[in-house]
């Protein structure tokens, strides 16, 4: 099941991006190929824009991608890394799921408005801040499950 998620993020955040590419060229041609710039590919390229950034933190780049300091870590021992694992994870998952009942209900009181040319409501365009504030307190549980069964402690962090 979790490799058939991955799946789906995956041709969910290519299907953005492409699609944000595509918007991307239309933009182009139409302002420079034809001297018509069209307003509407503006704002299709900033919404989907913020959904391919935001999708692809949440679901698609592993936990262990992510831009890391690893000086600290990298010179203590599996103990002192166990805690800090559980340490971060706590901050960074509670943090989110403390501020994603707030985040929840601001991206749904946007969806009264609409952006100016589509007139798409915010919330859709806002949506994946939430799905990210999911994510994070759901790997931030898995982080602190697999630190507590003592897995992950002896590799080595990337930047």
């Amino acid at each position: 099941m979790l490799r058939g998620f991955k799946a789906f993020a995956n041709v969910v955040g290519g299907t953005l991006f492409l699609a944000l590419f595509g918007v991307f060229l239309v933009q182009i041609g139409a302002r420079f190929g034809f001297n018509q710039p069209l307003p509407w590919t503006d704002e299709a390229a900033v919404i989907l824009y913020i959904w391919v950034i935001l999708w692809a933190a949440a679901f698609v780049i592993p936990q262990r991608e992510h831009v890391v300091f690893d000086l600290v870590w990298n010179s203590v021992g599996r103990r002192a890394r166990q805690s800090m694992l559980i340490v971060g994870n706590l901050l960074i998952g509670g943090l989110a799921l403390v501020g994603l009942p707030a985040s929840w209900d601001y991206v749904h009181f946007m969806a009264r408005e609409g952006t100016p040319v589509l007139d798409v409501p915010l919330m859709w365009v806002y949506l994946p801040f939430v799905l990210l504030m999911v994510a994070l307190v759901v790997r931030s549980a898995w982080s602190i499950w697999s630190a507590l069964q003592g897995k992950d402690l002896d590799a080595e962090l990337r930047l």
